[in-house]
């Protein structure tokens, strides 16, 4: 692991492949690729063009915060069948789907990423204070009447009460591998695919990412290390509760000094894909590599709705000329008028139905979040 210091000096065999280091302009994401691959469109907002962008240079434009080889990652898990299956059902029950919404062009522009987690070590020494909850039972004694039971009878309850008592004591623990954000969309990114298991993480082998993009932290670590404390924080909560053997704690106050910090990192694994909109935009869909978890924006096709509701209306229109027409030759058969009518009054429902379409793709699109 990597010391808090300063990141080492980048070489070629710290991945183990030569290395190339490309961002997205249109929304900063940048990623490391293996010399020799071609730069393709950024597999995250699909808008543009991957450009390279020299490791010397990465810092000097803050694009990239840290160009460090994992510790890490966690392998995507995903079957061919069960990858297959989750876009699939990503568009299902989406009324009038964009036309480029199809699980084989789902399938066909797949892209597999890597992001990045930091993982922090450190030792702590801290007096910790909090009152601790222990359960006890307590027993009463209920009357009731009942006619069916013959009158009063006496029923014994068993009530679980607590008692708060204050403990306080030292605490000397080393702590591994406590996951923080490295990228400053982590927040938005575990809203939309969810948790890893940190347990199926493996070893970095340059095999494990050599086919794929894999993202760069946009978070130093020093930027990084606030959000670790919380999680230091509730852990030795944790580990303090267990060793005075309380039920319960609350008002957990410590005063802790961190040292020895080491910093690595992890990544975890996801699939990206897109759709084309009616505006020819491309909609990302997201899929947790190791959940299945999938995620991106629904939208039905207003453009859709609108061939659908002119072909109805098409439709209304012959089958009131048919109706009218039918209804003047009943001048000279009667018996052809009241069909007619009849004609005229269906060719108008029908005509009211066209609206349909259009009114199921904006309730769809007003009421439906993203996936």
């Amino acid at each position: 692991m990597n010391d808090n210091s300063t990141p080492p000096s980048q070489t070629p065999s710290d991945w183990g492949f030569d290395t190339q280091y490309i961002v997205c302009n249109q929304c900063g994401w940048g990623y490391v690729l293996p010399q020799g691959v071609q730069a393709q469109r950024c597999p995250h907002c699909y808008q543009s063009e991957l450009e390279s962008l020299g490791a010397s240079h990465a810092s000097d434009e803050n694009k990239l915060a840290n160009t460090a080889p994992p510790e890490l990652v966690i392998p995507h898990a995903l079957s061919a069948e069960q990858l297959s299956s989750r876009v699939e059902a990503f568009g299902r029950g989406i009324p009038f789907a964009p036309t480029d919404l199809t699980p084989a062009y789902l399938a066909q522009r797949l892209k597999r990423i890597f992001l990045p987690v930091w993982l922090v070590d450190t030792s702590v020494r801290a007096t910790w204070q909090f009152e601790a909850g222990f359960n006890y039972q307590v027993v009463s004694h209920q009357e009731r009447f009942s006619d069916t039971a013959g009158g009063w009878k006496t029923q014994e309850l068993q009530e679980t009460r607590i008692r708060w008592e204050p403990r306080l004591g030292k605490l000397e623990r080393t702590y591994p591998n406590i996951p923080v954000p490295a990228l400053e969309e982590h927040r938005a990114l575990r809203t939309t695919l969810g948790d890893f298991d940190q347990s199926a993480s493996q070893p970095y082998q340059p095999e494990a990412v050599s086919q794929s993009f894999v993202r760069l932290p946009d978070r130093s670590q020093e930027d990084a290390w606030s959000d670790a404390i919380p999680a230091l924080q509730a852990a030795a909560a944790r580990e303090c509760q267990a060793a005075v053997g309380a039920d319960h704690q609350r008002d957990f106050r410590w005063s802790p000094e961190y040292t020895q910090r080491n910093w690595t990192l992890l990544l975890v694994p996801v699939f990206t894909t897109y759709y084309l909109d009616d505006d020819k935009k491309p909609q990302p869909v997201y899929v947790n590599g190791q959940t299945g978890q999938t995620s991106g924006m629904r939208r039905a096709s207003m453009k859709r709705a609108q061939r659908t509701t002119l072909v109805i209306l098409a439709v209304a229109l012959v089958l009131f000329l048919i109706s009218a027409a039918l209804a003047l030759a009943g001048v000279a058969v009667p018996v052809l008028l009241p069909v007619g009518g009849v004609g005229a009054l269906i060719a108008i429902l029908v005509a009211l139905g066209a609206i349909i379409p259009l009114g199921l793709a904006w309730q769809f699109n007003r009421s439906s979040p993203a996936l």
